[in-house]
């Protein structure tokens, strides 16, 4: 088993798992409510469940068809 198993992928490695830019893949999060938002020092960060990846490959690919 491995020592480490990620719940959570920050945006931008979502993106790039996806294919997407972020700012796709930040308006798709707006438009749909998927992602976990975390303010830190002022700083806004996205972080996706692998679930949610899922959930926005489906309506990313509803949205191009």
């Amino acid at each position: 088993m491995k020592a480490h198993e990620f719940k959570y992928v920050t945006h931008r490695r979502a993106a790039l798992l996806l294919g997407l830019t972020e700012h796709e893949l930040v308006e798709l999060s707006s438009e749909s409510g998927l992602g976990l938002h975390e303010t830190a020092d002022g700083l806004e960060e996205i972080f996706f469940t692998y679930e949610d990846l899922r959930q926005i490959c489906v309506l990313a690919t509803n949205h191009v068809h």
